[in-house]
């Protein structure tokens, strides 16, 4: 049973990061690591909530929207801490238009701090970076913010696509 909540917990973690990426949302991003992690992407390497929540508004405020799809974890739980990998592939939108293909896979360290599962350790393992082709314009869709803030039901949904 142990397994099965620490699972689900670091899915929930998944998503929030996740959530977290394509809204841009640089707090909720940082929220993600347990006050002391580390982020080791790019040849870089973060230290802290807050060093990571800087670095993840840098890298973003490159991109106009990043679409961040997750696979299945593999995943050793023992306690309140976990070791995991995850292959991940990311679709980035350039202002200018261009896009790039991103695939990779991520192996982390987990930590249940009581509240919920963070990162305390994360390594990006980049496995192909390059031409993607997203040739139209995104559409300029509302951001509801955090979950579980969710569109009014009256709110209709968008049906042409709009420049952003």
């Amino acid at each position: 049973m142990e397994f099965v909540i620490g699972e689900c917990g670091i899915r929930q973690l998944h998503a929030r990061f996740t959530d977290a990426v394509w809204r841009k949302d640089q707090a909720a991003f940082a929220a993600c690591f347990s006050s002391d992690a580390a982020w080791k992407i790019a040849g870089m390497r973060f230290e802290g909530r807050d060093q990571i929540a800087t670095a993840f508004g840098n890298l973003l405020g490159r991109c106009e929207r990043v679409r961040l799809i997750s696979e299945t974890p593999l995943l050793e739980i023992e306690g309140a801490s976990a070791k995991g990998r995850l292959p991940v592939t990311e679709m980035a939108k350039m202002p200018d238009g261009s896009a790039a293909l991103t695939l990779g896979v991520y192996h982390d360290h987990y930590v249940n701090e009581g509240d919920c599962w963070r990162f305390s350790w994360r390594h990006f393992a980049l496995h192909y970076r390059g031409p993607f082709e997203m040739p139209a314009d995104m559409v300029a869709s509302p951001d509801y913010g955090l979950f579980p803030a969710m569109p009014e039901d009256e709110e209709v949904t968008l049906t042409t696509l709009k420049k952003t």
